[in-house]
């Protein structure tokens, strides 16, 4: 396997010229995650289909690249970590061109499929190729570029697609990589060539990565279609949860009893590997799913432009680019358990002082409550990275890196079918609620109605008027329940952090505990 231990560190301004490179090929593949979500209705009705038919241009994409990470591993085995990862940055730009031209929907979905598959390996390649280029006392400023990086592009994204769509032409949320990517690719490549890891021919897990295509393949639809469907009433989602269960068993079983499986599970035997992915992907989870559902509701609710959407949750990624590099210091001293749960702690604040909102909230309270998550994107990625790559051997860092982005991915996909579904049907439990207040027999309804037309609204206009409030009120106390339950999950796993062993600190070679 690989060696991502053997060369030296790299020192001043080659040190800092690669891991900015390094840093914005992370950046990069994580704004394409996001970016394309708020320009979705500008690219259907672009293309001439519906947004239902568009979203397929950002599940094409979840689905490719959830399936390309866990193949990391192999691949920086059979190729070397650098050629790696500066192959998948060229592939990626080349990609990204392609979808900034295409011609119809299904041109731009076919660009998007090959644009994540090839991105797989470029976060946990930059990840485990910042690890190696810095001192070993330096390891946690490693990984703060890293997670100011990774964090930072679900909130840039919103806002620069949103900007694009509003004042120039969609294809610009793609054809932006292209000079990014050629740089970064020349920039890691002059200043890494000479650092490649050792290869070997390794054979690949035919059988693993088919069951792998199909039971993320299956499990990626059933997430991203089963809203519309009707989830189980649907025989078409039913057969395809049915296949990702089935494959998904079978697959456990062929890793776990492989001899040199495409994604080695038997990493899980590491308790901290193990109870650090639970609680990375949870907190993963609710942060994406809030990213997420709170522009969704301020655009269809309050009248907010994408744009300002997605500038209202600027001021966290500021706070988390301030704060994350004196985290970095910090976790070198203390407990990365501490960090984790300021993470946890800060993000449960965050959430439980939205589930306060009206829809009187004015802009500053918006944004306040995106200030204190900001601080738990400053350590949240350090503290739990430093957990589960705790008694990681140092051959093995690529392959848990990558097993621990897939797992991210598909958790927030997970998170963001499910969060989009619940706000809908708490929707509609509070709508009924509300609705059985305003009957046309109650007395309040009558006295808002004659309200409405002293102030010169017309007997037809009022009543749709009263409506247009109530589901105004009902999407807000769905937003308000969300958020609330975000909390919650958000504090349990404070007690999953705890379980795990206190990590060692950072000392002997790079990339080892």
């Amino acid at each position: 396997m690989t060696n991502v231990a053997g060369p030296a560190p790299l020192k001043g301004g080659a040190l800092a010229i690669t891991a900015f490179a390094l840093a914005l090929g992370t950046f990069m593949q994580v704004l394409d995650s996001t970016i394309a979500n708020v320009s979705l209705p500008t690219i259907a009705g672009n293309l001439g289909v519906s947004t239902n038919q568009g979203t397929w241009v950002i599940t094409s994409f979840a689905v490719a690249n959830g399936i390309a990470v866990p193949l990391t591993g192999w691949l920086m085995g059979r190729l070397g970590v650098v050629r790696t990862f500066v192959v998948s940055v060229v592939l990626f730009t080349i990609a990204s061109f392609l979808c900034g031209i295409a011609w119809n929907l299904n041109s731009l979905i076919f660009f998007r499929v090959l644009q994540g598959a090839v991105s797989g390996p470029m976060i946990p390649g930059s990840q485990a190729l910042l690890i190696s280029i810095f001192p070993p006392n330096k390891r946690s400023t490693a990984l703060g570029v890293w997670s100011i990086t990774t964090l930072i592009g679900p909130v840039a994204g919103p806002i620069l697609g949103g900007y694009i769509s509003d004042n120039y032409h969609w294809s610009w949320i793609f054809l932006i990589n292209v000079p990014v990517g050629l740089f970064c690719a020349i920039m890691c490549w002059r200043g890494l060539k000479s650092r490649e890891t050792p290869t070997h021919n390794l054979r690949i897990d035919t059988v693993g990565v088919l069951l792998l295509l199909v039971w993320v393949g299956a499990l990626q639809i059933v997430l991203d279609q089963g809203k519309d469907a009707d989830w189980f009433n649907s025989t078409f989602i039913t057969v395809a949860a049915i296949v990702s269960a089935v494959a998904f068993v079978y697959w456990l079983i062929w890793e776990l009893t492989d001899k040199q499986p495409a994604v080695d599970l038997r990493l899980f035997r590491n308790r901290n590997f193990a109870l650090g992915t639970i609680a990375f992907c949870a907190g993963y989870a609710v942060f994406f799913a809030n990213v997420l559902l709170m522009p969704l509701w301020m655009q269809t609710q309050l009248g907010y432009t994408a744009t300002w959407a997605g500038l209202v949750a600027a001021p966290s990624g500021v706070v988390a680019v301030i704060l994350t590099p004196i985290m970095a210091r910090l976790s070198g001293k203390i407990d990365a358990r501490l960090l984790a749960t300021l993470a946890f702690g800060s993000f449960a604040l965050s959430f439980f002082m939205r589930s306060g909102f009206t829809t009187e909230t004015d802009v500053w309270h918006f944004t306040l409550p995106l200030l204190v998550q900001g601080v738990a994107m400053s350590c949240f990625f350090l503290g739990m990275l430093t957990i589960q790559l705790d008694g990681i051997p140092p051959e093995r860092i690529p392959s848990a890196t990558g097993i621990s982005n897939f797992a991210r991915i598909t958790s927030g996909s997970f998170a963001a079918s499910l969060i989009t579904t619940m706000y809908d049907r708490r929707e509609a439990m509070h709508q009924t609620r509300l609705t059985d207040q305003f009957t046309a027999y109650a007395p309040t309804y009558a006295q808002t109605l004659e309200t409405l037309r002293h102030l010169g609204i017309s007997a037809a206009q009022a009543p749709a008027m009263v409506a247009r409030q109530m589901v105004g009120q009902a999407y807000l106390l769905a937003a308000d329940d969300l958020f609330w339950i975000s909390g919650w999950i958000a504090l349990s796993m404070i007690a999953v952090v705890w379980v795990a062993r206190r990590p060692k600190a950072p000392s002997g070679p790079v990339a080892a505990d």
